[in-house]
């Protein structure tokens, strides 16, 4: 693979060409997951700038958002913090013929919520004891659960950040919870350890993408996913499109007269 020279990191063409060949195998492996009733979960965790919205957008940009569903739950409501804490999460869990990934999930009480004092130390620790015997429960149910971790290292992240403050297509993705993550780095990472040791199980292993290349990282995220869900090709019959029909046939356009249309101004 080429390489950027002013960068180092992987070059657009390279990157778009192989993008789409992945694309094309998602799309083979949405109709054998929608074929097969087959029931699946993504989790993509990572520090804050790791690239998680980018390699979510790639991987769905292509498929129907009825087999690939995006969950990105907000804060808990006041209701929702009365209730078990995997309740909101477990409505969301995938039906027949879905893939629900989750951009962020569970695991934020493993992180920004132990790290910002979100929860006690009891209920984080209760967590990290719990969750391997949860997600045991979840596969032996019949879903596919598959945990990714975004990895971006301390100056990638800096430069992101900076990039966010100076681009106002991007300065909504730069929060205070952000700004904080930023600043307690090794608590984060911390946190982070802990929820490796405890929570990456033979039955729910973590897989660590390396995301200072956000392409490559793209790239690697939707390869791993291809080969993690034993997929195959569903046979569809050719599409023909059958003549139109003349019956009733009028000026349908005229019918437009006098409506107000958005000015062209492109």
């Amino acid at each position: 693979m080429a390489k950027d020279k002013s960068t180092g990191k992987m070059k657009r063409k390279d990157y778009e060409e192989e993008l789409h060949k992945l694309q094309i195998q998602l799309c083979h492996l949405q109709e054998w997951v929608k074929a097969n009733r087959l029931r699946v979960i993504v989790l993509f965790e990572g520090r804050d700038a790791a690239g998680k919205g980018g390699t979510i957008k790639a991987l769905t940009e292509k498929v129907s958002p009825r087999v690939f569903r995006v969950v990105a739950l907000p804060a808990p409501s006041d209701r929702e913090k009365s209730q078990l804490f995997i309740q909101r999460y477990m409505q969301q869990f995938p039906a027949a013929g879905e893939i629900v990934i989750f951009d962020r999930s569970w695991y934020n009480r493993a992180g920004v919520e132990y790290v910002m004092g979100f929860c006690t130390p009891a209920e984080h620790k209760r967590f990290l004891a719990l969750c391997p015997q949860m997600e045991r429960y979840i596969i032996e149910g019949g879903i596919i659960l598959i945990k990714l971790w975004l990895e971006v290292g301390m100056e990638e992240q800096e430069r992101r950040f900076r990039a966010r403050i100076d681009d106002p297509l991007r300065q909504w993705k730069l929060s205070p919870m952000d700004t904080e993550s930023y600043r307690r780095w090794y608590d984060y990472s911390r946190a982070r350890d802990l929820m490796f040791k405890a929570t990456s199980s033979k039955h729910a292993p973590w897989h660590v993408i390396r995301s200072d290349d956000k392409r490559r990282a793209r790239l690697n995220c939707i390869s791993h996913l291809l080969k993690t869900i034993p997929y195959g090709r569903v046979k569809r019959d050719k599409v023909k499109l059958p003549r139109r029909s003349d019956k009733g046939r009028y000026n349908d356009q005229a019918g437009l007269r006098g409506m107000k249309f958005v000015e062209a101004r492109y």
